[in-house]
Formats: structure tokens, C-alpha cells, sequence
């Protein structure tokens, strides 16, 4: 069986089993047109800036009881609407499109959580898979979910951890829009709305390098453990869903190490690489603000 027949079958019963189908794109037909895309992916930013400075109520807890009544809202859905007929394609540079999909999947993210009616969790559903391939926009006349932003444009089509084959077949014009070369920092900047997601913040193409490596070293420093009576390393998830976009074992330690900017750690851990073991805490799925 080739790639894009398994691909088109995997799509097929996934489409089934979260009844994607059944609901439509989150984003609806613009209402007016709008200007540049340097424009549009501006407002974009602005538009989830101003939401966070108004709803984020704490380190990453959203309150989206009061984001759902605002005036504030209906701007948003205008902003995503607008998104219909907009080409990523014409952004002018990597730097300035990856920001847009960084902020285009925080902002859908959000969105979603309103749309789809989320309580308790964006697990409650098969996992995760459900909410994941339910959340998304029609972008530049394609339906893009946030497993499409993420796997297929972010992930440079690595395909989602748990299923095979890439997000993509071969013949998607969706990959005109994937981002290279792959930035594994990607980890930290996305949010999925759960309580050990990285937090929300929104990126400007001329400042990614140095807001990537703030989160990343924020993240990081929060996140590791090391237990060195039990020659230990306790880490989040995310490194071991998506080892292979670290480089395995050897390169997820020369990512920490980079990262890491505690000198007592980062010496323990360089002394004792090819000892040490990885251990990954359970990461909580539930909601990060109330609803």
C-alpha cells in the first residue's frame, strides 16, 4: 500500500470516529475583504494579544467564561473569518510565517475551546483526537485543524506521534505551507489548553529567535528534575512523544543542556549523560482556565 492511499484511509476512519464531518470549519465567510497579508497576520497578533491581556487571569489559566461574552470575541471571530480567503504562501519570509502558524494555532486553540463546548478537558474525547481534528479554520480556501497546524506545518509533516504516515500526502497543497527547516522550539510556543501546556504568548517574526529560546529556557527550568540518588532525569512528555524531534535519547540531552540555565544542573547531567535514565511525568490534560 503506498503512503498517500494509507494516508487517505487513515483520514478516512479518523474522520469517522470524530464525526469531523458532522462539524463545520470554526471560522466563517468573511464578511469583507481585507488588506496585505503582512496586514492580516498583524491583526492576527493584535487580536490574540489583546485577548490575552484581557482573559489570561494568571500563568496560563484562561477565563473563558468571560472571553465567550465579550465584545472582544466577536472581533476575534471576524479576524478568523478573514483567514477564508488568505494565503500563508504569501507572507514574505519563514520568520514572518512561522510566527503566523504559531499564533494562528494559540488563537484556534482558544477558539475551540469556546466552539466545541470543552468542560473539563480537550481529552474528554478519544484522547484528545477528537478535539485536535474538530478545532480548526478554513485558511486560503483549505481546512486546516490544529493536528494539521501542528504535525503537518510546524512538525515539517512528521505525522502525529500515535499514527503513521505523515499528516499530509503528497499531493496536499497544504504543503506549500509547511515551515523549513524544522524548529524543535515549536514545543514551547504552542498551547493546547491544558494545565502542563507551555503558556499562551503571541510572536513577532523579528524577534522568534529570542522569544523561542525565552520559552524554551522558561519551560525547561521549570520542567526538569534530576534525582541523582536515583540517577534519574524526570522530564515532561513532550520529550517523549516527540523524541525523535529532539534526535532521540543523545539529542534531547544536548537540547537540555543547551537550554538548561542552571549551571548545577546542566554540570550534574553533562557528567552523568550515559548514566543517567529518563523518567516522564504524566502530563494533566485538564482545562487551563474555567469555562
Amino acid at each position: 500500500m503506498n503512503n498517500n492511499l494509507a494516508i487517505s484511509l487513515r483520514n478516512r476512519a479518523l474522520d469517522t470516529l470524530t464525526g469531523v464531518k458532522s462539524i463545520p470549519a470554526l471560522n466563517q465567510p468573511p464578511s469583507r475583504t481585507t488588506g496585505s497579508p503582512e496586514d492580516l497576520a498583524l491583526v492576527l497578533r493584535i487580536t490574540l494579544q489583546d485577548l490575552l491581556a484581557r482573559f489570561l487571569v494568571s500563568y496560563g489559566q484562561v477565563n473563558y467564561a468571560a472571553l465567550k461574552t465579550s465584545p472582544s470575541y466577536a472581533d476575534f471571530q471576524n479576524t478568523a473569518a478573514a483567514l477564508q480567503t488568505f494565503d500563508p504562501a504569501s507572507l514574505l519570509n519563514r520568520e514572518a510565517r512561522l510566527a503566523f502558524w504559531i499564533n494562528m494555532y494559540n488563537t484556534l486553540i482558544l477558539d475551540a475551546v469556546i466552539s466545541l463546548n470543552v468542560e473539563r478537558s480537550v481529552s474528554e474525547r478519544l484522547a484528545g483526537v477528537g478535539f485536535f481534528r474538530n478545532a480548526a479554520y478554513i485558511v486560503g480556501g483549505q481546512r486546516v485543524s490544529a493536528d494539521d497546524i501542528e504535525h503537518g506545518i510546524l512538525r515539517l509533516n512528521r505525522g502525529h506521534p500515535y499514527f503513521f504516515y505523515p499528516q499530509f500526502r503528497s499531493d496536499d497543497p497544504r504543503l506549500g505551507w509547511v515551515i523549513e527547516p524544522f524548529e524543535p522550539r515549536i514545543h514551547f510556543a504552542l498551547n493546547c489548553a491544558s494545565r502542563s501546556c507551555p503558556p499562551i504568548r503571541t510572536y513577532l517574526p523579528e524577534k522568534n529567535e529570542g522569544q523561542l529560546d525565552l520559552a524554551t529556557r522558561s519551560f525547561v527550568a521549570e520542567d526538569v528534575e534530576l534525582l541523582p540518588h536515583r540517577m534519574e532525569l524526570r522530564i515532561s512528555s513532550i520529550f517523549k512523544w516527540f523524541a525523535s524531534d529532539f534526535g532521540g535519547r543523545g539529542g534531547t540531552l544536548d537540547f537540555l543542556l543547551a537550554h538548561l540555565s542552571d549551571e548545577g544542573k546542566k554540570d550534574w547531567l553533562a557528567s552523568q549523560r550515559e548514566r543517567v535514565k529518563f523518567s516522564y511525568k504524566p502530563y494533566d490534560w485538564g482545562l487551563n482556565g474555567k469555562v
